[in-house]
């Protein structure tokens, strides 16, 4: 491996952002080679040993890429002003150090992907990428038709939503899939319906899916899964 910025080294193993790394740097809680560096314009390789807060920092290998089961009331972040539990109070030590792929809100459960590559994590949570995610939400509300403003798309405070697929399950649970990734959009589009949300599940984004994967658990996805959400970027 050619020497790199260990700011670009801390990123591209997914603990945090470029700009994030270069903040753990300067704050004192990196070292390297058990020695503590507090400038970002410093160089290392995959033979240097890097730590953040006493962790090591893996060197980014062949990419890895994991599905996790979120449960409910944590926190997709590293660390949660207000205290509340985060995914990686959850996850197994040996699984801390991974990027999650975009988010999944405090009450939202389901499928979250987790890698060991940054700038993929970046690549799939581009709007541009139109990567499918499908939902299971128990809603609120009687007349399932409303919701056909939400399948022709449409605004909501000054923000415009794009058509969403959705289907009816039942008299109080639709199945819902988007592409754009906005903020609580789900949540937001089907209260604007007349169908506020109570329970939020997504089971699969792109063709990864979530399956019977426990509550709590991480499993790896294979190469073939990875190959065919590559192929669909």
């Amino acid at each position: 491996m050619t020497r790199v910025r260990l700011a670009k080294f801390i990123a591209d193993s997914g603990v945090a952002s470029r700009r994030g790394a270069e903040d753990l740097i300067t704050s004192g809680v990196v070292s390297v080679n058990g020695a503590v560096v507090t400038t970002p314009v410093f160089f290392v390789d995959n033979g240097d040993t890097v730590t953040v807060r006493g962790h090591r920092v893996v060197p980014q290998d062949d990419t890895r890429l994991y599905v996790f089961h979120k449960p409910i009331n944590v926190m997709t972040t590293a660390h949660d002003p207000s205290g509340r539990r985060t995914i990686y109070d959850v996850l197994p030590r040996e699984y801390k150090n991974l990027k999650y792929v975009g988010r999944l809100d405090y009450k939202t459960t389901g499928l979250l992907l987790l890698t060991n590559d940054g700038v993929l994590a970046r690549k799939l949570t581009l709007p541009s990428s139109e990567i499918p995610r499908t939902y299971v939400a128990m809603v609120g509300g009687a007349d399932m038709s409303t919701l056909d403003a939400a399948r022709r798309g449409m605004t909501v405070d000054g923000i415009t939503y794009r058509p969403m697929e959705i289907d009816v399950m039942s008299s109080d649970t639709v199945r819902v899939t988007v592409r754009e990734g906005k903020k609580n959009e789900i949540r937001i589009v089907l209260r604007a319906c007349g169908h506020p949300v109570r329970k939020l599940h997504r089971i699969s984004f792109g063709p990864i899916e979530l399956g019977n994967l426990p509550v709590g658990q991480i499993r790896a996805v294979s190469q073939k899964s990875i190959d065919a959400l590559l192929k669909s970027l």
